[in-house]
């Protein structure tokens, strides 16, 4: 993946995301931008974890966008919520910020907003009581996953097609390996072959209904607890 200027775009539900001109790549769902991350991420990702403290992951910090639901739920629950980022393109910060998601979403958490992508990358920052981010400037494919290090995962890089290397065998099992017991992964992909190579990564995968409107499936998979076994 080169690095290009994105162009915005509004989306179905009102709301915007960015087109990569040269790689054909939308950040987000033209049927909705805030209804699908609503939908794959935080129903299907973070809702189905049930642990009070959660250790998360994001393949691609993007627009942000992912990042602020989470936050705002994590006020919400009043749940400690540690999230780390890997991105190797991070976008300019005032061009994101110019998106305006949270004038839409929830009016008046435009500072949160502002600090999300303003706040210094390769350290943790505590953006709320409840919500500290780590991004991290790197390509996923040579970064470091811990084995059983985080309780849910979004795994929300470009389509299959567009970033073949971020879908491979080798890095999906790492990304699995990565996970607790009882941790859940959730993608807005739900390619026969990208739930096949969760499943042999030792996953359960289940394809789930995608946002309304959207796609007509996602992807939920879970590592078994033991009790699974």
């Amino acid at each position: 993946m080169k690095r290009e200027t994105p162009v915005t775009v509004i989306t179905d539900d009102g709301t915007p995301t960015l087109y990569l001109p040269g790689l054909d790549e939308h950040y987000h769902s033209v049927r909705g931008a805030v209804a699908e991350s609503m939908h794959v991420y935080i129903k299907t990702g973070l809702e189905a974890c049930g642990r009070e403290t959660v250790d998360l992951f994001e393949c691609g910090f993007g627009t942000g966008l992912n990042a602020f639901l989470t936050l705002l739920a994590a006020g919400q629950s009043r749940r400690h919520i540690h999230y780390t980022v890997v991105e190797a393109f991070p976008l300019d910060a005032e061009r994101a910020i110019g998106l305006a998601y949270p004038e839409t979403i929830q009016p008046g958490s435009r500072p949160l907003f502002e600090q999300l992508h303003r706040c210094e990358w390769e350290r943790e920052v505590a953006i709320t009581p409840f919500f500290t981010l780590h991004k991290v400037g790197a390509d996923l494919t040579d970064y470091p996953l811990g084995d059983e290090s985080y309780d849910v995962i979004y795994y929300d890089a470009f389509a299959p097609e567009k970033q073949p290397e971020l879908w491979s065998a080798e890095l999906l099992g790492r990304v699995a390996r990565s996970l607790r017991r009882g941790g859940v992964l959730s993608t807005y992909c739900a390619k026969g072959e990208v739930r096949r190579r969760l499943q042999q990564a030792g996953l359960v995968v289940q394809r789930t209904p995608g946002p309304p409107g959207g796609k007509r499936e996602i992807l939920q998979a879970r590592r078994p607890d033991g009790s699974d076994t």
